[in-house]
């Protein structure tokens, strides 16, 4: 039996659903609110490659046992971006969430926040993970203050990690939560969801 199974998360700004081949349009709409594949440290697909992008998310869970989900803004219904489990590592209860975009009409808000409540809320509650891992390239900034802003903790920088499709080296910013901080880190995001309303 699989680690990671599909399943819906829901809440007050932000749901998750099970990524599908269906949403390529939806995702497409989403990439280009902002331009964000033209952000060269991440790997946005433009709107013209985005059903390769879901097909890959898409093999990435029926190979490897990855989650990928569409992010839908509660108010509005509309799909916003979307995010994954993966690198999953049942044997010791380790995953990874990333892959992680947003349309930029709701970049700083509490979809975010929320998204990952929701993910850490699974991760550590249902599934009894005993470490969640966050990665990002040295250079998204965002990405990391994000990060840190949720109650991650550095762990290292792993130079040279990867080519990125353009021939630069990706340096990796690698972040965790484990579970014994799981307690003070949901205190945390729920009071940040609190405030934002």
């Amino acid at each position: 039996m699989p680690f990671v199974e599909p399943v819906t998360l829901r809440g007050a700004a932000a749901l998750l659903e099970p990524l599908a081949a269906g949403h390529a349009q939806a995702l497409a709409r989403a990439a280009a609110d902002g331009e964000l594949w033209r952000l060269w440290y991440t790997g946005v697909a433009p709107p013209e490659r985005m059903h390769e992008y879901v097909a890959t998310a898409l093999d990435m869970r029926e190979r490897q046992g990855a989650m990928p989900f569409v992010v839908r803004d509660a108010a509005s219904g509309d799909v916003v971006g979307c995010t994954r489990y993966f690198n999953v590592d049942a044997k010791n209860r380790r995953l990874e969430i990333g892959h992680t975009w947003y349309a930029r009409k709701v970049q700083r808000t509490a979809v975010n926040t929320e998204c990952k409540l929701l993910l850490l809320t699974h991760a550590f509650d249902a599934l009894s993970c005993i470490a969640v891992e966050f990665r990002t390239h040295w250079f998204n900034h965002a990405s990391r203050t994000a990060i840190a802003r949720l109650g991650a903790k550095q762990d290292g920088v792993l130079r040279n990690h990867q080519l990125m499709p353009d021939g630069s080296r990706r340096d990796t910013v690698v972040y965790s939560i484990i579970d014994g901080e799981w307690p003070a880190v949901r205190q945390h995001l729920h009071f940040l969801l609190e405030r934002s309303r």
